[in-house]
């Protein structure tokens, strides 16, 4: 059967699920990303908002009306949310509600040793990039590394390591994407490359727990999280997770940023999240006649790690060829492992995997 076909004939069964708030999935606009292949695996997400009702419930109705259609051997859906807390006290400094379903999920993960954020209170800084080669570099010191894009609105991952198709899956759980060593998982290669999010914080977090929970990562030294610009849904699932061994902060050289830079620290600190250290990205541009370009002002990072009581694990300066990598989806670190913007990742990852890596 060609994928045109199957796709019709599961749409049409799709379409016979009647959702809680009325109407059918289909017409409600609660399937997203509806893909067939000719071999059977049918994707797609669910949006439990538009749905309506209890998001796993409506799921499984989903999966086995698509279970259903001859032809389809394997359904590998996700649904974007999450059931609200129970009502409570709260029991941290932020006043976060027990979540008994995102602590579950962090169970799945039991086999990871350590779980690293990679954050930064501003866009723009460089954050993706640095967490990738990051990434890459801690696998070749012969660490068993994963990568998780935790951007739900802004997923990076693919472009960064040139990836496209979607996942296979592995029993009932999602295979993460096996490239340069490293597993990775991003909720760009779930959804069409094309499709715009627009979901609310609840959707959010239940897109990232299902990251976290529906993807076979199995056993890893430590799972890098990219994590969304900011202080929002993201961060705080997974410190409800109690996943974080420490997080990694990046930051440009300027007061506007390190002012988010701040924030984010005070963040962690008030979940006793350890700080790994700040990393200054975009330090200087090097004008190729042994002199430096501060573009950015100079050693902004340094000193806000100073005042701020946490370490400063380097600077990185800006580096025309790791811009070039990073659009062609080959990280650094493979593409060129002996050059200086690959050796300046090489050292971080020396620095982390020697004092916070177990």
């Amino acid at each position: 059967m060609s994928d045109a076909a199957l796709l019709m004939k599961v749409r049409a069964a799709l379409k016979t699920v009647a959702t809680p708030k009325g109407g059918d999935l289909v017409t409600s606009g609660a399937v997203e990303g509806l893909s067939a292949t000719s071999d059977g695996v049918v994707r797609f997400t669910l949006n439990a908002e538009r749905a309506g009702g209890d998001p796993e419930t409506v799921l499984g109705a989903a999966r086995a009306a698509a279970g259903a259609v001859p032809g389809v051997a394997r359904v590998a859906a996700v649904a974007t949310a999450h059931r609200k807390p129970a009502a409570g006290g709260h029991d941290n400094p932020l006043g976060l509600k027990k979540e008994s379903r995102i602590e579950a999920a962090a169970k799945e993960l039991k086999d990871v040793r350590n779980v690293i954020a990679v954050a930064s209170g501003k866009g723009g800084v460089g954050k993706s990039t640095v967490a990738a080669n990051l990434a890459v570099a801690l696998a070749r010191r012969g660490l068993k590394v994963g990568l998780l894009d935790a951007d739900i609105y802004g997923p990076s991952l693919p472009t960064l390591f040139g990836l496209s198709g979607r996942p296979e899956m592995r029993g009932e759980k999602i295979a993460p994407v096996e490239k340069f060593g490293l597993r990775m998982m991003s909720i760009g290669l779930l959804v069409n490359e094309d499709q715009a999010l627009a979901w609310r914080g609840p959707l959010v977090m239940g897109a990232l727990r299902q990251l976290i929970s529906d993807v076979d990562w199995g056993a890893l030294d430590v799972l890098i999280v990219d994590t969304p610009p900011g202080t929002g849904d993201a961060h705080l699932t997974l410190v409800q997770s109690k996943l974080l061994t420490g997080a990694v902060i990046v930051s440009t050289p300027q007061e506007m940023a390190l002012a988010d830079v701040r924030r984010g620290v005070e963040l962690f600190k008030k979940v006793n999240v350890p700080i790994i250290g700040i990393v200054e990205n975009m330090a200087f541009l090097d004008d190729g006649k042994g002199g430096r370009n501060y573009l950015f002002g100079k050693g902004g990072a340094e000193r806000a790690a100073a005042d701020l009581g946490v370490p400063f694990l380097g600077a990185l300066p800006i580096y025309p060829d790791l811009r070039v990598a990073s659009d062609e989806g080959v990280p650094v670190a493979i593409r060129n492992p002996a050059a200086p913007e690959a050796q300046a990742f090489e050292r971080l990852a020396a620095t982390i995997s020697g004092g916070f890596i177990r």
